[in-house]
């Protein structure tokens, strides 16, 4: 912070210009890019040589509906007619879970580099406010919390990105030949509308009765489980990313003008610049939170037994709530 000469409006202009050493990772070797869940599934399926069979007996439609999400669309009497049909399926919902959480872990860990520039630079102010005498180290105390804070959460961040690529590359039988894949920079949007009850309701029923009469039991309350998620996740997946996300940016645009026009303090810009960060965060881990919701219905919808499902609670991987069986 020593080159800054002209006061606050450098602070601005230092944490866009620097990245902080905290903020830095070691090098990896990114191999091949992976920019789809399909891509994801079918390089899942060549690890499982022997599913090779039962790829070729599903036919190049049914196998492109399942590589690309579509199995509501899939014939229900598929797992009753071809042999290890519901293997297939458990290595895809797999792949296209691995990838998500791939996805929005490098997403959130983006944002959490953020929250600590800003954070950082508030620190590295308050730090030369103390020194001329403008602050007491009193006052400074809770901007240096706010700073160590951003910076455990960037290591949460780092640590929870690693360890989803390294699932991802297992998920694909990558260890040890690659540290991890060139992923997109963001997950897909979601669908403005969910499946409808209805539908998902004769879909279920359609596959249960392809089922022997204990499974398809089981299947009844696994079906009522996951798509009981399923919609609790869009709908607080449309509520974080619209009208909580789009407040915070509102704020935030409402603050540059009022810091711009002296009406706001450097402090009130950071602190802003911080709380859209959190939310972004948090609208991430919604939008996680629905496609794996979604992969697991789609899965249970097929006859599948997820172990569990996800938990709702928040962005910050929590762990998945068990399946009822």
């Amino acid at each position: 912070m020593g080159a800054l000469k002209r006061g606050h409006a450098d602070v601005l202009k230092w944490e866009q210009a620097n990245t902080s050493a905290a903020t830095a990772t070691p090098a990896s070797t990114l191999g091949v890019a992976m920019p789809t869940t399909e891509v994801a599934v079918r390089m899942a399926w060549t690890v499982h040589r022997d599913l090779a069979r039962a790829l070729a007996r599903l036919g190049p439609k049914n196998e492109q509906l399942i590589a690309e999400g579509r199995w509501t669309e899939l014939d229900p009497s598929l797992q009753r007619r071809v042999e290890d049909a519901s293997e297939v399926l458990e290595v895809a919902a797999a792949g296209r879970k691995a990838w998500i959480e791939a996805v929005a872990a490098q997403q959130v860990l983006k944002h959490q580099r953020d929250m600590l520039e800003a954070a950082q630079a508030a620190y590295e102010l308050g730090q030369r406010m103390v020194t001329v005498g403008n602050w007491s180290k009193l006052q400074l105390s809770p901007v240096q919390l706010a700073a160590s804070n951003a910076r455990m959460n960037l290591r949460r961040a780092q640590q929870a990105a690693a360890q989803a690529q390294a699932n991802l590359v297992k998920t694909m039988g990558q260890t040890g030949l690659q540290d991890g894949f060139v992923l997109p920079d963001q997950l897909p949007a979601i669908p403005a509308q969910p499946m409808a009850a209805a539908d998902l309701q004769k879909r279920g029923d359609a596959v249960r009765n392809q089922l022997p009469d204990a499974e398809s039991l089981r299947n009844r309350a696994l079906s009522k489980s996951a798509m009981n998620v399923y919609w609790a996740a869009h709908a607080l997946a449309q509520d974080s990313q619209g009208d909580i996300l789009k407040t915070r940016e509102f704020i935030t645009e409402e603050t540059v003008l009022h810091y711009n026009g002296m009406l706001k303090s450097v402090w009130d810009l950071l602190d802003e610049v911080r709380n859209q960060s959190q939310a972004t965060v948090d609208a991430i881990g919604a939008q996680r939170d629905f496609w794996l919701a979604e992969a697991d219905l789609q899965w249970v919808l097929q006859g599948g037994e997820p172990e569990s499902f996800v938990n709702l609670g928040g962005a910050g991987g929590e762990a998945p709530a068990a399946a009822a069986h």
